[in-house]
């Protein structure tokens, strides 16, 4: 095994996909349109199978594909052909979010599919992983599975979503929720995300609070 090498290229362009040299998968070699899109099915490479998985299909991924495999005696190749296929088209928000400690937030994300999603799962990037804010999964809301840091502060506009709406309300936001929010989408084999980014959380001087109250009385 530790004498093969295997590339994944697609046949147009010669873009390397995917490279499997020396006993190990080298996914630091792989073109940036595929880096953390493609994948070994690393228990299946013990038995000599090289298949790859590609996540987050693309319209842009149709073509064919070469796998060639190099032995120290012999090279073999096969051509496989992405053709048409549905996918999931996922849109957040093209802008950061900012507000005052304390204000509700939205942060966007929408499903422009005639596919409905079988989950829907926001999350906090983190460095240490990420934390769940909500989850939708076969049209049910599962509060119960956000992180204590969001329980009770996160909730979808349940009448949006059968229009592809899976915006959340982030509720009385505090400095620790400033970063990268993700809204990744499944349905059976397909998946898409997006990002929002809550950049600025400034905090409301005594006047601009009294100005509010004002205006609301």
């Amino acid at each position: 095994m530790k004498r093969l090498k295997v590339e994944w290229r697609r046949t147009d362009s010669e873009t390397l996909v995917h490279l499997f040299i020396y006993g190990d998968s080298r996914s630091e070699e792989q073109h940036q349109d595929y880096y953390e899109r493609a994948h070994f099915f690393n228990d299946r490479v013990r038995d000599g199978i090289f298949s790859i998985r590609l996540d987050n299909l693309r319209a842009e991924d149709k073509g064919s594909y070469r796998c060639k495999v190099f032995s120290k005696k012999d090279v073999g190749e096969t051509v496989v052909q992405i053709k048409d296929f549905e996918h999931l088209i996922v849109a957040g928000s093209n802008h950061p979010v900012s507000a005052y400690v304390g204000e509700d937030v939205t942060l966007s994300c929408s499903v422009d599919s005639h596919i409905q999603p079988e989950e829907v799962s926001w999350r906090k990037k983190d460095k240490d992983g990420d934390i769940p804010v909500l989850l939708f999964q076969r049209n049910t809301i599962l509060p119960d599975s956000s992180d204590d840091l969001y329980r009770d502060r996160v909730e979808f506009f349940t009448d949006e979503i059968p229009k592809g709406n899976f915006a959340v309300r982030l509720k009385s936001v505090r400095t620790e929720d400033k970063g990268d929010y993700m809204c990744h989408v499944k349905n059976g084999h397909l998946s898409a995300n997006s990002t929002v980014i809550i950049e600025r959380l400034g905090f409301q001087s005594q006047t601009q609070r009294h100005r509010k109250e004002i205006i609301v009385s």
